[in-house]
C-alpha cells in the first residue's frame, strides 16, 4: 500500500490521465498513463511500478505505419497483397536501383528502400511475377508516398508508387494475382 501513496505522490503537480486496463488479455491490472508534460506514454505494472515509457512520438509514427494502407485506400482503385518480388526502378535522370516490393496492387508497389524517393518523382519500374518468371512487366509510375524509417522490424522503410503508364493486359494479371493471393489468405 504504501508504494502506491509514492506513486500517487511522484505524479502530484503533473498532468497525467491514468487508464486501467481492464480487457487487454495478459495485461489486466496494468495502468496506461497520459503524461502530458513528458509528452510520453507510460505503462504501470498492476503494482504501480514503471514498465516502460513511450513518447507520443513513437506511438504517433506507429499509428501513422500501421495505417498506410487505410490512409490510401481511399486513392486505390485496386486491392493490394504483400508479396516480396524483385524489381528494378529507374529515375528520369536514369539513375538505376534494384530492390524489392512489399506489396503490389493493381495500382501500384510498395518498394522497400533504405532511401526512398520523394514524393512526386517519377520513374519506371519493371518486375515479373512469380507465376510468371520469364514475363516482365514494365510500367511507368510516380511515388505518391514514404515510410522513412522501419516500424518495429514489421514494416520496412520505403515507398509506395503508383502506376501512371500500365499496359492494360500487365494491370490485369497483377489484379488476378492479388484476388487469388488474398483469397487464399482468407481461407487459411
Amino acid at each position: 500500500m504504501p508504494r502506491q501513496q509514492d506513486t500517487a505522490r511522484s505524479f502530484k503537480g503533473t498532468d497525467a490521465t491514468k487508464f486501467s486496463v481492464t480487457a487487454t488479455p495478459g495485461y489486466e491490472g496494468h495502468v496506461l498513463e497520459m503524461d502530458v508534460n513528458q509528452e510520453a506514454v507510460l505503462l504501470r505494472g498492476a503494482k504501480g511500478q514503471l514498465i516502460g515509457t513511450m513518447p507520443w512520438s513513437g506511438v504517433i509514427d506507429r499509428i501513422l505505419a500501421n495505417e498506410d494502407d487505410a490512409r490510401f485506400a481511399h486513392s486505390r482503385a485496386h486491392p493490394r497483397a504483400p508479396l516480396a518480388v524483385k524489381v528494378r526502378y529507374t529515375t528520369i535522370d536514369g539513375k538505376q536501383f534494384d530492390s524489392l516490393t512489399g506489396g503490389i496492387g493493381g495500382g501500384g508497389l510498395f518498394i522497400e528502400s533504405s532511401t526512398p524517393l520523394a514524393p512526386g518523382t517519377e520513374l519506371s519500374v519493371e518486375f515479373a511475377l512469380p507465376d510468371r518468371p520469364w514475363e516482365r512487366l514494365k510500367a511507368k509510375a510516380k511515388v505518391a508516398w514514404t515510410r522513412n524509417k522501419p516500424e518495429r522490424y514489421l514494416l520496412f522503410p520505403g515507398m509506395g508508387v503508383q502506376f501512371i503508364d500500365i499496359d492494360p493486359g500487365s494491370q490485369q494479371q497483377l489484379v488476378e494475382l492479388v484476388t487469388a493471393l488474398n483469397r487464399s489468405r482468407s481461407t487459411t
